[in-house]
């Protein structure tokens, strides 16, 4: 089960968030049907969604990451509930490139890093709080843990992975950020950059050990205690009446073209696999309406 836990550390000066979501992410691959790379990446993105939506105060808030560094893959997109239930997508899921000499998967070189990374947060105002900052590396963990403490003023880090099994689907996938709250001792930041630095890799110890050994190394000497826990999962919000909406807002003359045509149409909704039709009797009424 794909989920995220929450603890707290270092005297009420560490908060850290962490989430498995291999089956977030698989369904994702299945419905976009991405390379590794582009696995990888959406993958990732999703992973620090789900994270900072989680985090999220308000119940009915959503939160959105666009990263987009001029590279092939185009924007990656990732939607979060409050929960952290995701759904995203990115402009070219074909897009392949060689390993990199340490025998990785190029993420970097597909999303680029001539762009940046926007973090977008709908909390019911009338208008959303967005922050920008320009992208580190287009490797997402670095380009989160900058945009966090540039654009939010909050120390933190951030890991991300997805691991892609030989028959190309996803082995392991998820992710961590590390905030500092105001004040931290330095002995308490060196102590988290160590463990950081020394810890195995996210997907080896999410796919032999589990979520919670996560937080076993990265907090490493630091007394903890785990203070939530939210199942997440790739959830869509697309419906009939909200893509309806849509087709109505293309204007009352193309409403007119399109059933003068006197043929179906089709609209596939861009986060997952749903497909609405429209009859041209069901135009017309759009258009009575």
């Amino acid at each position: 089960m794909d989920r995220i836990l929450r603890a707290t550390a270092g005297d009420g000066f560490v908060k850290m968030s962490a989430v498995t979501a291999r089956d977030t992410v698989q369904r994702a691959n299945e419905i976009h049907g991405c390379t590794p790379t582009a696995a990888a990446a959406l993958g990732r993105t999703l992973c620090a969604a789900s994270i900072l939506g989680n985090l999220l105060k308000e119940e009915n808030g959503s939160l959105t990451v666009r990263v987009n560094g001029g590279g092939p893959i185009g924007s990656v997109i990732a939607v979060s509930d409050s929960s952290g239930n995701v759904r995203g997508y990115v402009t070219d899921p074909s897009v392949e490139l060689p390993l990199r000499p340490d025998g990785k998967l190029d993420v970097g070189g597909a999303v680029g890093k001539s762009g940046m990374v926007t973090v977008s947060r709908d909390i019911g105002l009338r208008e959303p709080y967005i922050g920008s900052t320009e992208l580190v590396s287009g490797e997402i963990a670095e380009d989160i843990t900058a945009y966090m403490l540039e654009s939010e003023q909050i120390p933190s880090a951030c890991g991300l992975g997805v691991l892609i099994d030989v028959d190309r689907s996803v082995k392991a996938a998820g992710g961590f950020i590390v905030q500092l709250m105001p004040g931290a001792p330095e002995a308490l930041i060196d102590t988290l950059e160590d463990n950081i630095f020394l810890m195995d890799q996210l997907t080896t110890i999410l796919d032999e050990d589990g979520l919670e050994e996560v937080f076993a190394q990265v907090l490493k000497g630091l007394p903890y205690h785990f203070v939530g826990e939210d199942a997440v999962s790739y959830r869509c919000s697309c419906s009939r009446e909200r893509v309806a909406e849509a087709v109505m807002g293309v204007g009352r003359d193309e409403l007119m073209s399109m059933i003068a045509e006197g043929s179906c149409t089709e609209v596939s909704c861009q986060f997952c696999d749903a497909v609405y039709k429209f009859s041209p009797a069901d135009l017309q009424d759009l258009l009575d309406e």
